[in-house]
């Protein structure tokens, strides 16, 4: 009977963890986006194999969006805008844990895995990924506030044509590149005009990069994993 109370107790100290870790509440400052745009279309590429490396990233473990507070009430100001010309946002990426980061630099280094190359990085060589600036030791995405996103058709939820794959690595992703038909340029365009409307400022290199202006932690490079 002893033994029996005992496992009893150890199962009930099991569930009450299991519990606890799916309730642990993000830090102070961070939010899941979903809990201030319920109707975001959220689909984290490195929470699937879809991405440059092909595998899921360290420290994604679930398809759930989290930004700092004050970015994802801007993100909210650009879906309504949006909305009013059926349209809609579609999320890549938000906060990022530096174990991510790193994972991306350990595969940089690993010169023979380019399984991924003719999608993401058909014309870079893959030695120069750090050099040329495509792969750091640090993402703003680590601060919470920096996120990868673009806009889809209201009705289809197929996103625009904006000249580039996302995550694409080369000179066709730069938001000015020359190269691009009408459409995909008034695409960009919109993108870009809308959220700086909201405070969000653009990395020229990649037509999907922003990060809010005035962010709560610009100095600090968070860790904690996607879950």
């Amino acid at each position: 009977m002893k033994i029996h109370k005992t496992l009893i107790l150890l199962c009930a100290l099991v569930a009450f963890g299991f519990t606890f870790q799916q309730k642990k509440e993000l830090p102070e400052g961070f939010v899941y986006v979903k809990d201030i745009i319920p109707d975001l279309n959220v689909q984290l590429r490195y929470y699937s194999t879809h991405n440059f490396v092909g595998d899921t990233i360290t420290g994604y473990k679930a398809n759930k969006l989290i930004l700092t507070k004050q970015s994802a009430e801007a993100l909210k100001k650009v879906q309504a805008e949006l909305q009013e010309q059926n349209l809609c946002l579609m999320v890549y990426d938000g906060y990022r844990p530096q174990r991510a980061v790193n994972h991306f630099s350990r595969w940089a280094k690993d010169l023979n895995d380019t399984l991924q190359k003719q999608e993401f990085y058909p014309k870079v060589n893959k030695r120069h990924l750090f050099r040329d600036g495509y792969i750091a030791s640090r993402s703003g995405h680590s601060r919470g506030s920096t996120l990868d996103l673009t806009i889809i058709d209201g009705n289809t939820s197929e996103p625009l044509d904006m000249g580039s794959p996302y995550d694409f690595f080369g000179k066709e992703s730069w938001v000015d590149h020359p190269d691009l038909t009408k459409t995909q340029l008034a695409n960009r365009q919109l993108l870009q005009k809308v959220m700086l409307k909201h405070n969000f400022r653009n990395y020229p290199k990649e037509w999907w990069h922003f990060t809010l202006r005035w962010e709560p932690f610009p100095k600090t490079f968070f860790d904690f994993e996607v879950e």
